[in-house]
């Protein structure tokens, strides 16, 4: 892998920000250069996704147009699954059953820890370039 592709969902530009700084932090643990792509919005977030294929889904809750729990239903769901990992950030954790239901591999509850998220980053990634390889 020459580079590790991330896509970050959600309608607001400063939590894409914060996202994206956390788990910009998990380029150090995976040793491997880090590209990142944005979606406002889920139905735009699917397009990228299935486009470009990113190694990496993180997908706000409050994600407009097709929520993130429908664009992790999508993307895991299909008949030939999204072969990356998708990561959900909830705002409470009584929507846990929900994240599971949407086939995500993990997910993270706000306020989130950014030390959480790029370690879950890191592993899932690491975890699927070794499947890959």
């Amino acid at each position: 892998m020459t580079h590790v592709k991330a896509l970050i969902i959600s309608p607001d530009p400063e939590m894409r920000r914060l996202l994206k700084v956390a788990v910009r932090t998990a380029e150090r643990r995976t040793g491997e250069p880090w590209e990142f792509l944005e979606a406002s919005n889920g139905v735009y977030a699917l397009k990228i996704a299935w486009r470009d294929r990113p190694d990496l889904v993180v997908a706000d809750e409050i994600a407009s147009g097709a929520g993130a729990f429908a664009v992790a239903r999508d993307l895991k769901g299909a008949t030939d699954p999204f072969p990356g990992a998708v990561i959900l950030v909830l705002a409470r954790a009584q929507d846990t059953w929900l994240a599971r239901w949407s086939g995500a591999d993990a997910w993270v509850t706000k306020p989130v820890d950014p030390f959480e998220l790029a370690d879950l980053a890191a592993r899932l990634v690491d975890a699927e370039s070794r499947r890959s390889a």
